[in-house]
């Protein structure tokens, strides 16, 4: 029950919806015969029609055409699709039809194609002729044949169609033949249909000099029907060729035309030439004859050949006179004027068979008269007119004739250019340039109607009008050029250089307006003095940036030096004063007070500890080395006492020689603190310290003590430092010189390297210590 309801719903869908939007047919086409020349209705109606009709013949569309297919209705949206097939004729009308509907739309998908049906083009088969033993029996001849023979006779019937209906009479009385007709296509002409039909006839004596007929039943004949007796003359249809048609163009009023229809035909068949369009026929006998021709004979034209049997298959012939081409008209005006980047329009109407090609044409007024070509169709239409445009306009038709090219120009059309001057950029070389100290020439080319007034050329902030000259600048007279209204204007610079690479404007002004536009100009040089000068202040400064790293370098490294530049040399030289009145005078300082000795496990500065109270020799073994200071204001009697205290240590600490040293007479309270050594005014003196000395020349020995970068190696008894001499520090001191060298010669002697252990000189008592 289910699907009974399923089915039942889709069948009452189905049914609503081909009842409200799906298109069906009403009347599908059925079977149609038609005489050849007759017109044909062809039927076919759709319920709710959508779509486009359309109609196909043998699987193949067909178009609609006038006088050939037309619609039956005008406007096919009621529905009715058919169509009416105009002067039937086999060759092209005879087939199998359908009609079609195109879809109401893509979804719908509601297209229609009827079932096939025939439309048969009657045409009258041949008379039905008596054939017996393979041969045919001519009318009026006797069928000879033996007594109680069964003769096996056929009546066959040619190119019917349809195929004709035949009947057997003896006499006035039919006869049914045991066999039944057959009917088949004919080999050469598949459209058409043989008809045969076989009559087994006992012969008796009393059949004889009976009349035996065959008839030929179809609707084509006249009389419905055609017969043969045993003299019977065959009819057919006739049959038509044409000889003689042109095979080259056919010139007018030069060439001939004769063109022949000829027709086999039995009886004799009528041949008639029509031409389409045309009532009267063109001729009543099979040739054709135009001589000469002329253009209104071409046409298409028909033969047709009729005798009794019917009319044969029209047979076409289009004749097709060619004529050069004519121009009929272009307009009445023969001057036309624009104004500037107007429009313009021109016209040509021409005629020719072939149909001409049309060309416009510009003729500039100039001297080699050059020829533009502006336009390739009948209408020529300029949108922004220019001075270009101005000159001769001529239409040109041309057609081919014989393989030969025919062609007519018209008379000219002259056009007229108004307005304000314009430079043609066209003609302007956007760029000049020439080698330094050659002569350059620009020049540009400007028109105007009416002539300008104003020539003038302009670069930077100067100005030179026409006809005037300024320095190595010249500008020429505006001359006339080839064109109309057109003049040249000339810039000539002699002597280029650098400074003149730039733009050159030609400024033109006329009664309609101004116009401006500019060449641009490059002047040459093998090297730019500029580019020398550049490169030369590039390599300059990086020269001197360059410079200004070294120097910052220095003094970078100088930096210490710069911060304690508080010493000046003549401290060096007060000293030297001071330790010669010591040496030899009283108030001096006991040479054994530049002596000391120290444990080698001291802490290698030779500085004073902060805890030192005393010099005792006592006390200077649990202390750290010891430095005595001499700042050049000591008593006679305090040297001896410091001398005394030293001499008294360096007995007890004798025994280890190895870590004996000899401390510097300092000049510093200490040599570690940098706020000290910006403050103190006093400098020291170090000979046998590896600290980093206050001054260029360091003076040490090296005996299995790490003396930093100045330690003095073997005998030289000084090295200079590393340092740079910074100029913007202050002076540099000296440097002691020979006088100073002996002198510490003499007090500090030259290491025994013999000895394993460092050795320095000591006095045998104070006396001898004392300078």
């Amino acid at each position: 029950m289910a699907i009974r309801g399923i089915f039942l719903g889709l069948s009452i869908i189905a049914i609503i919806k081909g009842t409200v939007g799906v298109q069906r047919f009403e009347q599908q086409p059925t079977y149609t015969e038609v005489n050849p020349g007759q017109d044909a209705l062809i039927v076919c109606k759709v319920f709710n029609k959508r779509g486009s009709c359309s109609w196909q013949k043998d699987n193949k569309p067909m178009g609609m055409y006038p006088h050939k297919y037309e619609w039956a209705s005008p406007n096919q949206e009621n529905g009715d699709c058919s169509i009416w097939v105009r002067a039937a004729q086999l060759e092209f009308d005879d087939g199998s039809w359908e009609c079609q509907v195109t879809a109401s739309d893509f979804h719908t998908q509601d297209a229609l194609t009827s079932h096939p049906v025939r439309l048969v083009v009657r045409v009258p088969p041949q008379r039905p002729r008596i054939e017996y033993n393979g041969t045919q029996v001519l009318p009026g001849h006797n069928l000879t044949s033996l007594h109680g023979e069964v003769a096996v006779i056929k009546c066959v019937s040619h190119y019917g169609n349809p195929p004709p209906v035949l009947k057997w009479f003896l006499d006035q009385t039919e006869i049914t033949p045991t066999r039944k007709q057959t009917n088949t296509t004919e080999l050469d002409n598949p459209r058409t249909w043989l008809a045969l039909s076989v009559l087994e006839l006992t012969i008796t004596k009393d059949n004889h000099g009976r009349m035996l007929r065959c008839v030929a039943v179809h609707e084509s004949y006249s009389t419905k029907s055609s017969s043969i007796e045993v003299r019977l003359d065959v009819m057919y249809v006739p049959e038509t060729r044409l000889t003689g048609i042109p095979t080259t163009d056919v010139e007018d009023l030069k060439d001939s035309i004769a063109i022949r229809c000829e027709v086999t035909a039995n009886p004799r068949a009528s041949v008639v030439w029509r031409r389409e369009g045309q009532n009267q026929p063109a001729s009543l006998q099979e040739l054709l004859q135009f001589a000469p021709a002329i253009r209104q004979h071409s046409g298409l034209y028909t033969c047709h050949a009729r005798n009794k049997a019917g009319d044969s298959q029209p047979i076409r012939v289009h004749i097709d006179v060619k004529y050069p081409p004519k121009i009929i008209s272009i307009g009445r005006e023969r001057v036309k004027t624009a104004t500037l980047f107007s429009s313009a329009s021109f016209e040509c109407l021409g005629e020719g068979n072939p149909p001409p090609t049309y060309q416009w044409i510009q003729k500039r007024p100039t001297p080699s008269e050059s020829v533009i070509e502006r336009g390739r169709d009948a209408k020529l239409y300029i949108s922004n007119v220019t001075y270009d445009f101005q000159g001769e306009y001529r239409c040109k038709v041309t057609n081919i004739i014989k393989g030969e090219e025919r062609t007519e120009i018209s008379e000219p059309i002259i056009l007229q250019v108004h307005g304000a001057p314009q430079v043609l950029r066209q003609s302007v070389m956007p760029e000049v340039v020439v080698e330094r100290g050659q002569s350059a020439d620009l020049s540009m080319v400007v028109c105007a109607d009416p002539r300008p007034r104003l020539v003038a050329w302009e670069w930077g902030s100067l100005r030179l009008e026409a006809g005037t000259e300024m320095g190595k600048y010249r500008v020429d007279d505006v001359t006339q050029e080839e064109r109309e209204d057109c003049y040249l204007a000339t810039l000539h610079i002699k002597d280029t250089t650098s400074t003149d690479s730039r733009a050159y404007y030609l400024a033109v002004e006329n009664d309609r307006g101004t116009d401006r536009h500019a060449v641009q100009l490059y002047v040459n040089e093998p090297l730019q003095m500029s580019t020398l000068v550049s490169v030369a202040g590039v390599l300059l400064v990086a020269f001197l940036l360059f410079i200004c790293g070294c120097v910052y370098a220095i003094r970078a490294e100088k930096c210490c030096f710069a911060r304690k530049g508080d010493f000046k040399p003549t401290e060096i030289d007060g000293q030297k004063i001071d330790i010669e009145k010591t040496a030899t005078g009283p108030g001096g300082i006991p040479a054994d007070a530049i002596y000391t000795t120290t444990p080698r496990s001291g802490n290698g500065t030779g500085n004073l500890p902060p805890n030192h109270h005393g010099s005792s020799p006592e006390a200077m073994k649990h202390q750290q080395p010891t430095t005595l200071t001499f700042n050049g204001r000591s008593s006679l009697g305090e040297s001896k006492q410091k001398a005394e205290n030293f001499y008294s240590s360096l007995m007890d600490t004798h025994t280890d020689r190895t870590n004996t040293r000899i401390l510097s007479t300092d000049f510093f309270e200490s040599d570690n603190d940098t706020d000290n050594c910006r403050q103190n005014k006093y400098y020291s003196f170090n000979r046998y310290t590896n600290s980093i000395s206050k001054d260029n020349w360091s003076y040490g020995t090296s005996a299995g003590f790490n003396t930093h970068r100045y330690s003095l190696p073997n005998d030289n008894k000084y090295v200079r430092s590393n340092k740079k001499y910074n100029k913007k520090d202050k002076a540099r001191p000296k440097p002691l010189q020979y006088e100073h060298e002996k002198y510490y010669d003499h007090v500090f002697p030259k290491r025994d390297d013999r000895i394993g252990t460092d050795f320095f000189y000591q006095p045998n008592n104070l006396e001898h210590a004392e300078l």
